[in-house]
């Protein structure tokens, strides 16, 4: 009896079967291919519901409102008018506010920027005497507010009322933003880079100033950010505290042109039909234009902080 063998068909340039490894499923297969494609899918969509009402809100400042109202604007603007804007621009109120704008964001950022990196900074030296209870103090306010007539009793007892610090004071400090910076100090600047300073014979301010601030540029660029845009947006405490209009930030004066357009459109009598479409007519114009005004300064100022604001947008993630 001979034995005898198979050929064997193993062709060079090819990989020889593994009796032992599982077929590859479907699942295995296609898995991250339909992932990849689902998660594609649903970012777009995401993007679409963001910037698609931001295109409308731009095209439809300078269409026609009639044309808005009857659902010809989709893509492209329809009876090309800038009558809103010129109305706008053309009212020195809204300049007036522009400025108290830029002032009151240059001050109060400023003040609540220098504010958080000085009190975090010290919050994060462990050798810092009573730094715990500070610390608790700080969050207790985050859970447990006066209201507003206590604020406003307390800006008014302070003399601070119908003047600019009455915008940027009361809220300077954030308590949220404070423990991000001190988190972000506590975990970026280590000990060892202090001590070798200190041997150096630097002292804690030039330390701060020379080593700290420099190593920090992502924590400084998000609290900027932040801060610029709370500020920017800010209408309620001026609502509140300022009694003088020419005091008025930007949002604050939009908000009342836009009460009074519709008043005006909504004052006229039943009987003078034109009156009243003119009015709502001017009204709707004056609306999409308000919120293009009001938006574009910092959509164009955020692509230029985008590289920072993105890093620093995940300090203290993981903590």
């Amino acid at each position: 009896m001979s034995l005898t063998t198979k050929p064997s068909t193993f062709r060079p340039g090819t990989r020889s079967p593994d009796p032992g490894r599982p077929k590859q499923s479907l699942r295995d297969k296609y898995g991250d291919r339909v992932f990849n494609v689902a998660a594609t899918a649903v970012l777009l969509l995401s993007i679409l519901a963001v910037v698609y009402p931001l295109y409308f809100i731009v095209i439809a400042s300078i269409s026609d409102p009639n044309a808005v109202y009857e659902g010809k604007v989709w893509l492209f603007p329809s009876g090309v008018t800038t009558e809103g804007y010129e109305r706008i621009f053309a009212d020195s109120r809204i300049w007036n506010g522009l400025g108290n704008t830029l002032m009151y964001t240059v001050l109060g950022t400023a003040i609540s920027v220098t504010t958080i990196l000085c009190g975090a900074y010290a919050l994060s030296r462990k050798d810092m005497p009573g730094r715990k209870i500070l610390m608790l103090l700080f969050v207790i306010t985050m859970f447990f507010d006066g209201g507003l007539i206590t604020k406003y009793l307390v800006v008014r007892d302070l003399g601070m009322l119908d003047t600019i610090w009455a915008v940027v004071l009361p809220g300077a400090v954030g308590v949220w933003n404070l423990i991000i910076a001190r988190s972000f100090f506590e975990h970026t600047i280590p000990n060892e880079l202090r001590e070798a300073a200190q041997m150096d014979g630097a002292t804690d301010f030039k330390f701060f100033f020379n080593m700290v601030l420099p190593l920090s540029k992502p924590l400084i660029m998000l609290m900027i950010m932040v801060h610029v845009v709370a500020h920017w947006n800010s209408f309620f405490d001026a609502l509140i505290f300022l009694n003088d209009d020419t005091k008025y930030p930007l949002q604050l004066v939009l908000r009342n042109i836009l009460i009074q357009s519709d008043v005006s459109s909504t004052g006229t009598t039943g009987g003078d039909i034109e009156s009243y479409a003119a009015a709502q007519r001017i009204a709707e114009l004056t609306k999409y234009a308000m919120i293009v005004v009001s938006s574009l300064p910092l959509m164009i100022a955020l692509p230029f902080m985008q590289k920072h604001f993105t890093k620093g947008a995940m300090i203290g993630a993981v903590k």
